[in-house]
């Protein structure tokens, strides 16, 4: 009879069970770790005999050895553990992170720098101050000591680090020339540097590190041009050179890099034209707050991989491109010299556009009906330009809208009733344009809107009564209209300011203006209004500035607290409390008051327009 051989499947469970069964950890491993919970009693929740089931701990698959020791977030401020944990010869990975360490044990340099598998080493967020010299470390692939406190120059001190491919230095002090010493074996594919002081070029040694992959040095004081070799880094997905001193123009081999996905260099000094064929591979280009001139390129927009283009405050002129990626969510390019209509086409696809911006440039002809097609939506500002036309009704389909900015154009007709379809707007802006007729009573299915800017157009007939439901309006601007008839009972949530200034209102100051408890500034100037102040403004805890000029008011100014700046001028009021309170009546010194006062009001709607923007913005994408 012949030998019986076990089956593969046999084979498989016996292996199995050697390999998985439950293997106590050495005797030599137990007592290291028994001596590391002693040290950092009191300090770390480890309980229980079984080290590998403390919190932090990762062993071997098999429990026979320990692999990773993670100490996250414990408050740890003496590093006299460190040494310590060099005594496990298994260790992969430690991470240190989010305590208050402020320098790494001389030891633990040493005797870390021999264990054979160590990959990983995390001590961000910490308090260091000094960046150590590595010794040893021959296995060691990552290094992230961001968000210290370390300052001084980088030489030499990370070179003998051979394996390293991530090197994070991120939010720290360093100073001088970027390092150009990575790792004599040049296999560094993350470079993090953003957020010091490193100032001169971009060097050329950096770019022998050929297998770079993610390179960032945003947030430094970086100088001169990007070196213009730079599409040899074959490699390289992402490029942040963001907030820095960097000039000349973005070289043409950027777009020879068929793996590059990211390129971000905003708020920098560079000049020029956009190189043509930029974006052939990106998916993200952000080149805002610079100096970029000439025109966009017609095919700049249509690579299909495109989703986030960013030109904001450039000097770029000529038209907008036609030819448009459907994959696109963002795009910005306000600030610019752009010109010609806005392209209807263009946005019929674009069903994945959350933020457009073409504010402040020079576009003309009227808003396209076909941005109806854009449902996704958040943010639409196309302030600052020349259109003109109609406010599309088709509009009040983006039902996603926190922000819609059309103020400073030459739109004229109706407001459309529609517009009380954008449920979740919070800031609407339609100021300095040509509308005419009512507001409409819609407006207050708005139950979101925070801000509300209707100044400097046409609008005439009364204010509906319905806008009293705005129940989270902080600021409503209606001044320089032809409004008039009764006043309804405002929000009782305003605070920033009530314009209703330069209309057609008469009668006597609405007793309704006293439940107005949180409201700083009061204008009711150039109108008819007329009779007394009532005294109930007093009461006003919040008021800071009352403006009633130009109205054939008549009486004595009652007794306002001392920080209400009262303003007069035009009217037959009294003042008998000069001395007493800040009015104001006419001269030269009292105008520059005046400005003063209106200018830190408008700074502060601009400041909180511009807070709950950035809070929409957030919520969508953290």
């Amino acid at each position: 009879m012949g030998r019986i051989y076990p089956s593969t499947s046999f084979l498989n469970v016996l292996f199995f069970l050697f390999y998985f069964s439950p293997v106590a950890l050495s005797q030599t491993q137990t007592e290291t770790m028994n001596n590391l919970s002693k040290n950092l009693t009191g300090r770390i929740p480890w309980t229980g005999s079984d080290p590998c089931a403390w919190k932090g701990v990762s062993c071997h698959p098999a429990n026979s050895s320990v692999v990773g020791i993670s100490l996250y977030g414990f408050s740890l401020n003496s590093s006299d553990f460190l040494p310590l944990v060099c005594k496990i010869k298994t260790l992969e990975i430690l991470d240190v992170s989010n305590n208050h360490l402020s320098s790494i044990h001389d030891d633990f340099i040493t005797e870390c720098g021999k264990i054979k598998g160590l990959k990983l080493l995390n001590f961000s967020n910490n308090n260091l101050g000094v960046l150590p010299t590595f010794h040893g470390f021959d296995a060691l692939e990552s290094l992230d000591m961001s968000f210290n406190a370390m300052r001084g120059t980088i030489d030499l001190q990370i070179d003998g680090l051979v394996s390293l491919k991530i090197l994070n230095l991120s939010f720290n002090g360093f100073s001088g020339s970027l390092p150009t010493k990575l790792g004599k074996s040049m296999v560094l594919q993350h470079l993090l540097l953003s957020s010091n002081s490193f100032d001169g070029k971009i060097p050329d040694e950096l770019l022998s590190n050929e297998n770079l992959t993610w390179i960032d040095l945003k947030n430094n004081i970086l100088s001169h041009s990007i070196p213009t070799n730079i599409g040899k880094l074959s490699k390289l997905e992402t490029l942040v050179l963001s907030t820095n001193y960097l000039t000349g123009e973005i070289p043409t081999s950027l777009a020879n890099i068929t793996k590059l996905s990211r390129f971000a260099a905003n708020q920098n000094y560079f000049t020029g034209s956009i190189p043509s064929g930029i974006t052939k591979y990106l998916t993200s280009l952000d080149l805002s707050y610079n100096t970029l001139s000439g025109a966009i390129p017609e095919d700049f927009l249509s690579p299909q991989q495109l989703q986030v283009v960013e030109l904001s405050n450039n000097k770029l002129n000529g038209s907008l491109p036609t030819k448009v990626s459907p994959n696109l969510f963002r795009l910005r390019f306000g600030s610019n010299q752009l010109s010609g209509n806005i392209p209807s086409d263009a946005f019929v696809e674009l069903h994945d556009l959350t933020f457009l911006e073409l504010d402040n440039n020079i576009l003309m002809g009227s808003i396209p009906a076909e941005l109806s097609s854009c449902k996704s939506l958040t943010l639409l500002n196309l302030a600052q330009n020349r259109l003109s036309g109609v406010l599309p009704q088709q509009l009040g389909s983006l039902t996603n809208l926190y922000v819609l900015k059309l103020q400073l154009n030459n739109l004229s007709g109706a407001i459309p009733t529609q517009i009380g379809q954008l449920s979740k707007l919070l800031t609407l802006n339609l100021s300095r344009n040509s509308l005419s007729g009512p507001i409409p009573p819609d407006i207050a299915n708005l139950s979101t809107l925070n801000f509300l800017y209707l100044q400097g157009n046409k609008l005439n007939g009364s204010i509906p009564t319905s806008i009293g439901m705005l129940n989270d309006l902080l600021e409503l601007q209606l001044g320089e209209n032809h409004l008039g008839g009764v006043i309804p009972s405002m929000p009782l949530s305003l605070q920033v300011s009530l314009n209703l200034s330069s209309n057609n209102f008469s009668g006597s100051i609405p007793t309704s203006f006293g439940r107005l408890r949180s409201l700083e500034i009061l204008d009711l100037s150039n109108n008819s209004f007329s009779g007394g102040i009532p005294d109930y403004l007093t009461g006003m805890p919040a008021l800071t500035r009352l403006i009633l000029s130009n109205n054939p008011l008549s009486g004595a100014i009652p007794n306002f607290s001392h920080h209400i700046y009262v303003e007069y001028f035009g009217t037959n009021l009294k003042n008998n409390t000069a001395q007493k309170n800040p009015t104001a009546n006419t001269g030269s010194k009292n105008r520059i008051s005046i400005a003063v006062a209106i200018l830190i009001g408008s700074v502060a709607a601009t400041f909180l327009g511009g807070f709950v923007t950035l809070l929409v913005v957030l919520n969508l994408y953290l």
